[in-house]
């Protein structure tokens, strides 16, 4: 099972437990302006092959951390939609 199926599946049942005003919440929610730029310039290093061991493990935290978010947004947005207008 890949790893985004797996987080889907964890993240379904979690993804029920919001009301609408904290769906909201989670689909605006998106990193700060200082984490954007640390990704960038990681980003940046990676494609050079420049990273450190400490450096790739952190780029890795972040995008793990941005697919956890990424698919919860997407439960979010689907309990929006399932909520009569």
């Amino acid at each position: 099972m890949s790893e985004s199926l797996v987080l889907s599946e964890i993240l379904g049942p979690f993804a029920e437990c919001l009301d609408s005003e904290s769906a909201q919440r989670v689909i605006e929610f998106g990193f700060s302006p200082g984490v954007q730029n640390r990704v960038a310039a990681l980003a940046e290093k990676a494609n050079e092959g420049l990273l450190s061991d400490d450096e790739r493990q952190e780029y890795e935290a972040i995008i793990n951390a941005n697919d956890f978010i990424s698919i919860l947004k997407v439960k979010a947005r689907g309990i929006i939609a399932s909520q009569p207008h």
